[in-house]
C-alpha cells in the first residue's frame, strides 16, 4: 500500500489505553466503560493513525483512507468501511474516520469508482474495500475479520443496505440519509441502524429511510433515528448525534459490547436533535 502515515492528535486524548482493557467475559470489548460524555466527545480513548490508499493500487473501488488505533496493546479491532454519496468523494464523510477509530475501530473511508455510481455498485465497492482492508492493507493485522460493518451516505447509504443484503456475515450496517430505488429489504440479516433527517428533500424519509426501516425483518436488531432540523447533508459534517448512536451501534453489534446498550435502550426520546426514534432493544447475547 502506498501512502503517508500520520499520527492524529485529538483534543488531548491521544494516550493509548492500557493493555488488557477488554473485559474477561467479552474478549471483543475495547476501551473503558462508556459514558454519555465519552461517546459524544470529538475523540475517544485511542490515539489514531491514518494511511492513504491509492486508487492505482486497488481494484473494485476507488481507494481511500484507513484510520486505525495506533497502539496494538489491546490486540485486534473490528473494522468499518464508509462510502460517500452521489457526486461525492470520501472527503464528504472523512470526519467519521478519526472519530470512530478513536473509539476502537479500524475505519476505511473510500472513494467510489466514479462519483455517479448507483447504490448497487456502491454496495459491491463497500465489500471490495472490506476485502482489501482485511486481506491486503497494511492495517490487516490489526483487524478481527469476524467483526466487520458498513456505513454510507445517500447512495452510499443505499449501497450499505445492498452490501448487508449480499453479505449476511456483516455485524453492523448504518445507512445515513440513504437513497435507493429499492425500498424493501426483508433479506437483510445484519443489525441495521438507519439515520434519516426530517428536512431531507433529496431522499425524503417518507419514501426512503422510513420504508427501508419498516421493510427490515421484525426479528432483526434494527433502529430508525430521524434527525431533528436535519437535512440530507447532515452526515457530511461533524454531528454529535450521528456519532453518538453510530458508536453505540457499532460497539454493541461489532464488538458485542453490552456496555453500550444503555444508549440504545430504553429507546431514545425526541429531543432538540432527535425528531423520532424507533427500534428494537438489542437482544442481549
Amino acid at each position: 500500500m502506498a501512502g503517508l502515515t500520520a499520527l492524529l492528535a485529538f483534543g488531548g486524548l491521544g494516550a493509548a489505553v492500557a493493555p488488557g482493557a477488554q473485559a474477561a467475559g467479552n474478549p471483543y470489548e475495547r476501551g473503558p466503560a462508556p459514558t454519555t460524555s465519552s461517546i459524544e466527545a470529538t475523540s475517544g480513548p485511542y490515539a489514531v493513525s491514518q494511511t492513504t490508499v491509492s486508487s492505482l493500487l486497488v481494484s473494485g473501488f476507488g481507494g481511500g483512507t484507513v484510520y486505525y488505533p495506533t497502539s496494538t496493546a489491546d490486540g485486534t479491532f473490528g473494522a468499518v468501511v464508509i462510502a460517500p454519496g452521489y457526486t461525492a468523494y470520501q472527503s464528504s464523510i472523512a470526519w467519521l474516520g478519526p472519530r470512530l477509530a478513536s473509539q476502537g475501530f479500524v475505519v476505511f473511508t473510500i472513494d467510489t469508482l466514479t462519483t455517479l455510481d448507483q447504490p448497487a455498485s456502491r454496495g459491491r465497492q463497500l465489500l471490495s474495500a472490506l476485502d482489501y482492508l482485511t486481506q491486503t492493507s497494511s492495517a490487516r493485522t490489526r483487524i478481527d475479520t469476524s467483526r466487520l460493518g458498513v456505513m454510507g451516505h445517500s447512495m452510499g447509504g443505499g449501497g450499505t443496505l445492498e452490501a448487508a443484503k449480499s453479505r449476511p456475515s456483516l455485524q453492523a450496517a448504518i445507512p445515513l440519509t440513504p437513497w435507493n430505488t429499492d425500498t424493501t429489504w426483508p433479506e437483510v440479516q445484519t443489525p441495521t441502524l438507519i439515520i434519516g433527517a426530517d428536512g431531507d428533500t433529496v431522499a425524503p424519509v417518507a419514501t426512503h429511510a422510513e420504508p427501508f426501516y419498516q421493510s427490515l425483518p421484525s426479528t432483526l436488531d434494527k433502529a430508525y433515528l430521524e434527525l431533528n432540523n436535519g437535512t440530507h447533508f447532515s452526515p457530511n459534517s461533524a454531528n454529535t448525534t450521528i456519532a453518538k448512536y453510530s458508536i453505540s451501534w457499532l460497539k454493541r453489534f461489532i464488538d458485542n459490547d453490552t456496555r453500550y446498550e444503555q444508549f440504545l435502550c430504553p429507546l431514545p426520546q425526541p429531543s432538540l436533535t432527535i425528531d423520532e426514534y424507533r427500534g428494537t432493544c438489542p437482544h442481549t447475547s
